[in-house]
């Protein structure tokens, strides 16, 4: 296949049952996803080329953003396979770089890419800019001519999550790759008892004693009301193929000329815009489910796919990056925006205490440039039924326990496995005459196995718990493909939650569903240990 012509890897008459198909395979394997990244004071970077791959066969001429040197890995669990916390390759997005609020840090930039592509830049909206060394002067700030460098010398004057592209012919050199993110640490990270929100058991439930920590910090803020559980951040972004054609071709066209001479530059139409590719941390469904750093993407480390337990509170980090806006849809409950753009959104109360006052968001819509901080919970709250099946008269004991409401009516038991159980759902059957667990004869029917299509994440069951699928099939029954692709049926049965843009096109892979912006938020039981490093 010619990465230059462009030409399409299969007809859609092909496409469309591959896609289905990969896409309920890979739901079969473990992909989790956190905010790794590389945590420093001085990063290097270089922009340069190489090609990113798509779902549809296509390897599409890009530029990006390498790290060569900067720090450590953050979290350290979460590193790429190479020696140190940067691999040293072209990557889109760029690499996150995470620093501490009122820390100075540095960011060294050397322009690698084609030489008749200019000068390139970085701009880094909503922190302050102290000073630059070297490069050479630019429209909107301190640019490095091809084969030269420049350094920006920066703080951050409040914590949370930002974003950094070219400040260069943005309009070419963003749509080509060059941007990425910052996450800024607050300074006073809240932790323990000052945490007014996040389960204080969240890493200890029987059989699951050890599960890592993964967070970046305890708080996205300085305020109390900012705690979480676990964190992920999503980059959004879309692409040309059209705009990236023409640039190979003009560099191509202009391979050895000397930069600033005559026709040594790039003059590529950037209108009409008619993007085909649709992704998230620069890779479209299903790719965006593999693990992070899988091999098969070199140029595109960071996956996409998060996991929870019932009850946890899910910092979702989001950044538009690109030139459209893209409503994305979190199934399975609205976002609270903590803050946009490092600015936390906080009313003080009668008794002058700072709360959180930022919007429950049906879709958070990324705005292009804008970043925005949410949380996301999953509690079972609101189905009217009980999602881990308790019945007093079931000879399963998991099926006994019991509820026993805190002030908020969430069971307060920390150290049981219905922990954060809606306790004004508990008992209550799914329908008129059930006997409370499916092996007992009810309260649904399952699919046929031949049929099953649902993807391994389903087990068959409507209840959370260690041995849900067990429970659905019961000591003789036929188990549904969770246990025969990759995962134990007794060791999986979560609820899945599609997460999507709510435009329809853009879950779409140049023009095939299904693709682009589209996701799976995991609900697993808190017996399962959720291995982020993946």
């Amino acid at each position: 296949m010619s990465a230059m012509t462009m030409k399409k890897a299969t007809s859609m008459k092909r496409l469309l049952p591959l896609l289905t198909a990969t896409a309920v395979l890979l739901l079969a394997t473990a992909a989790q996803a956190a905010a790794p990244g590389v945590r420093g004071t001085a990063f290097t970077l270089t922009a340069s080329p190489a090609y990113i791959s798509q779902p549809d066969g296509q390897s599409v001429y890009s530029w990006g953003y390498a790290c060569s040197s900067g720090g450590t890995a953050a979290p350290s669990t979460i590193a790429p396979p190479t020696a140190g916390a940067c691999s040293g390759a072209m990557q889109i997005p760029g690499p996150t770089l995470i620093v501490t609020e009122n820390t100075a840090f540095s960011v060294t930039l050397t322009n690698n890419l084609p030489t008749a592509a200019g000068n390139t830049s970085i701009l880094f909206p909503g922190l302050t800019v102290t000073g630059t060394s070297n490069g050479t002067p630019g429209l909107l700030t301190q640019e490095a001519a091809p084969g030269a460098s420049v350094t920006y010398n920066l703080i951050a004057s409040s914590p949370g999550t930002r974003a950094y592209y070219s400040g260069t012919q943005g309009d070419l050199q963003v749509e080509m790759g060059l941007y990425g993110a910052i996450i800024v640490l607050p300074a006073t990270a809240q932790t323990g008892t000052g945490c007014h929100s996040g389960l204080v058991a969240h890493y200890v439930a029987p059989g699951n004693t050890a599960e890592a920590d993964y967070r970046l910090a305890a708080s996205a803020y300085d305020n109390p009301r900012s705690c979480y559980d676990r964190e992920y951040l999503f980059q959004f972004s879309e692409m040309d193929p059209n705009i990236h054609e023409t640039a190979l071709a003009q560099v191509t066209a202009r391979t050895g000329c000397a930069a600033g001479a005559p026709g040594c530059s790039l003059e590529v139409p950037t209108e009409p815009y008619r993007p085909a590719y649709f992704m998230i941390n620069g890779r479209s469904m299903p790719d965006d489910m593999d693990p992070n750093y899988a091999a098969q993407y070199p140029h595109q480390p960071y996956n996409g796919n998060p996991h929870m337990h019932p009850g946890e509170l899910v910092l979702l980090r989001i950044i538009g990056q690109g030139r459209w806006q893209h409503p994305f849809h979190e199934h399975g409950n609205h976002v609270r925006i903590l803050g946009r753009d490092g600015n936390l959104i906080l009313a003080s109360t009668a008794a002058g205490e700072a709360n959180l006052a930022g919007p429950l968001m049906f879709t958070t819509t990324t705005t292009p440039g804008l970043a925005m901080d949410g949380l996301f919970q999953w509690t079972g709250k609101g189905l009217n039924w009980d999602a881990y099946g308790h019945n007093p008269a079931s000879s399963d004991p998991l099926a006994k326990l019991a509820c026993t409401p805190d002030a908020n009516g969430y069971n307060s038991v920390t150290t049981a496995l219905n922990y954060y159980e809606w306790c004004q759902d508990h008992n209550k059957p799914m329908q008129a005459l059930p006997f409370g667990d499916i092996a007992g004869g009810g309260p649904m029917t399952l699919p046929d196995p031949n049929i099953f299509a649902n993807g391994p994440w389903y087990g068959g069951s409507p209840y959370l718990g260690p041995n849900a699928t067990t429970r659905a099939t019961g000591p003789t029954g036929t188990t549904p493909p969770s246990g025969t692709i990759a995962n134990s049926p007794t060791g999986e049965a979560g609820f899945a939650f599609m997460w999507h843009s709510h435009n329809e096109r853009e879950i779409t892979t140049n023009n095939i569903f299904p693709g682009g912006m589209l996701m799976m938020m995991l609900v697993d039981p808190r017996s399962f240990v959720i291995d982020e490093s993946k």
